[in-house]
């Protein structure tokens, strides 16, 4: 990303024209990463999304902030999952993006043992490139977590994670990357003993649960469709997921002016408000700008 500041009137005017090109480049590709390298000073802000409704609604509460704030934002949102991303957050290209903390640390060290909020957040600053900077986590998280349905859950006794061992023909559905995941099948095996076959089920792993297609779900905890579908979470005694509170990751060389900003949004952003947005883009399918606006408004950063 450009880090340059600007230099007189002729280097403002040509600055402003460089990143209104690269905007408009980012419009006409339907790769939101294909559009060159994002904002040229330190008052643009290139912020990214995952290909994940609640991710994009983050990062648009984000973006309106900022622009209220007199920012320059470039969006490159529905980029894809973190293996796409992280590379192009680590190179400049994006100077923003809404992430989650222990699933993140994990990204960087498969064997982080650190399960508690300010233990995965501590490991994940010390864990992060020098040109990366972490700043305040969200009391919000968005995290994996096994789900059975209500039926299953009454017919095995079920109420955490442990309860699993020794229940047969168990097979688990999620995301295609859960089967190499540290808390997958093997961490599964190795941290509580259960064994489980596993079925990548992608979009439809609710679905897939509530048809019985498979018996046991990983399932973001802020999903409305738990409730909603009368889904039982596990408890996780043993810590095989770390909390993943929501976290603004944010190019180093523009912390400090972003976290005016980003910071307090993040002390607001709670649980049962996360939980919230998530209702609003899945069961009433409002867009993620009008869901951020309403959001912003309602806690005195819109006016």
């Amino acid at each position: 990303m450009f880090t340059a500041r600007k230099k007189g009137r002729l280097t403002a005017i040509a600055a402003v024209a460089v990143g209104a090109a690269l905007a408009l480049a980012g419009c006409a590709s339907s790769d939101p990463l294909s559009s060159g390298s994002g904002s040229s000073d330190t008052e643009s802000v290139t912020i990214g999304s995952q290909a994940y409704y609640s991710n994009e609604i983050i990062a648009e509460i984000y973006a309106q902030a900022l622009e209220k704030a007199g920012f320059k934002v470039t969006r490159k949102f529905q980029i894809g999952q973190r293996d796409a991303y992280m590379p192009s957050l680590e190179s400049g290209e994006l100077d923003l993006f809404p992430e989650y903390t222990g699933n993140l640390l994990q990204y960087y060290d498969k064997d982080a043992t650190e399960t508690k909020p300010d233990e995965v957040f501590a490991a994940l600053q010390k864990a992060l490139p020098k040109n990366l900077e972490a700043l305040q986590y969200s009391p919000a998280t968005d995290q994996d977590s096994y789900n059975v349905t209500e039926e299953f859950a009454k017919a095995n006794n079920l109420k955490s994670i442990s309860d699993l061992k020794g229940v047969s023909g168990l097979k688990l559905g999620g995301a295609p990357e859960l089967e190499k995941r540290p808390y997958g099948p093997e961490g599964l095996k190795s941290v509580y003993g259960v064994d489980v076959s596993f079925q990548p089920t992608g979009d439809t792993t609710v679905d897939s649960l509530v048809a019985g297609t498979v018996n046991v779900a990983d399932i973001y905890s802020a999903d409305p469709s738990i409730e909603s579908k009368k889904l039982v979470t596990l408890d996780d005694p043993e810590g095989l997921f770390l909390s993943s509170n929501v976290v603004p990751i944010v190019n180093a060389k523009k912390a400090d002016k972003i976290k005016k900003v980003i910071d307090p949004i993040s002390a607001k952003l709670t649980p049962e408000g996360l939980v919230a947005l998530n209702v609003q883009s899945v069961d009433d399918k409002d867009r993620a700008d009008k869901i951020a606006t309403k959001w912003l408004t309602d806690n005195g950063f819109l006016k």
